[in-house]
């Protein structure tokens, strides 16, 4: 039972990061409404920005540690965001207006250049960060063996959950939420009423690119690297995850994927992890096979 709970309090970090990028995906693919693999790439190409930063900020600019990881950030934030707007503005707006289905095999093209690039501007070596934060702390201190997280476990998903309310409260109750969800429900109802939808776009990509970093940044701290392929796998699951719970609402996808962190988890602790990934992203197609409702032929 003890172990059981300690694996419950090992998925809620994860459980948080993979809401957060469901989160930003759903924002996205409400306008597109296609799927697509850049999400995950972002992701992933952030965790590695994340590391040169760092790593030049330690060796090269002879920083402290702190001041070294705050470089990484802030470099990642640098390049990210423009990345985003690009994506948002030159590709996406674009495409998925003119032909839709073109955006996804865009989006594979997108993926396979950042994979590329952040590998090629790491020299093929995987960067680590030393442990950081690390000190445990018992959550549930009375029993037999206490259910324990480390600082670094909770300041992330502390972070996390402010990011995701502040992030839902600014699409509930602003003048840009509800022109995204305009655009994202009827584009040309909206352009009729005076919403600028490449505009929307733009700022969309930029807005989940934001939280795409964030999450690369949070995640590269907690694992202390970023797989060169871990942009595929991401935004595959991504993909699925945010379907299964509902991608065209942010915070239904946010819910699924927390679930989905959970699952994982207790994959991981109690059976083959060599299966992990593949059980379960197959279960998630199964699943969204069998509620998948099809639209009528007019």
């Amino acid at each position: 039972m003890d172990y059981a709970l300690q694996q419950f309090a090992n998925a809620v970090p994860l459980s948080a990061l993979y809401a957060l990028l469901a989160f930003g995906y759903a924002l996205s693919f409400a306008l597109t409404k296609r799927a697509d693999l850049t999400y995950g790439a972002l992701f992933a190409f952030s965790g590695h920005a994340f590391l040169l930063g760092a790593h030049a900020g330690w060796n090269i600019l002879f920083l402290t540690f702190t001041a070294s990881l705050s470089v990484g950030a802030v470099l990642t934030l640098l390049v990210v965001l423009p990345l985003g707007v690009i994506i948002g503005h030159r590709i996406a707006a674009p495409l998925s207006a003119v032909s839709p289905n073109a955006f996804t095999v865009a989006s594979l093209g997108l993926l396979l250049v950042l994979m590329e690039s952040a590998r090629l501007a790491s020299g093929t070596q995987e960067l680590w960060l030393p442990p950081f934060l690390n000190q445990s702390i018992a959550v549930l201190p009375k029993l037999r063996s206490p259910v324990a997280l480390t600082v670094l476990q909770l300041a992330n998903t502390a972070t996390v959950l402010v990011l995701l309310v502040s992030a839902a409260a600014f699409v509930a109750l602003s003048q840009w939420g509800r022109n995204w969800r305009a655009v994202s429900q009827d584009r040309l109802a909206a352009e009729m009423c005076g919403v600028n939808s490449q505009a929307m776009c733009t700022q969309t990509y930029a807005l989940s690119a934001l939280l795409a970093g964030l999450g690369g940044v949070l995640a590269t701290m907690h694992y202390g690297t970023m797989g060169f392929g871990a942009g595929l796998i991401f935004g595959l699951k991504i993909v699925l995850i945010s379907a299964a719970g509902g991608h065209l609402h942010p915070w239904r996808s946010a819910v699924g994927a927390a679930v989905f962190a959970f699952g994982e988890t207790f994959w991981s602790a109690f059976a083959p992890l060599a299966w992990r990934d593949a059980a379960l992203i197959s279960l998630l197609a199964l699943l969204l096979v069998m509620t998948r409702q099809q639209k009528p032929m007019v």
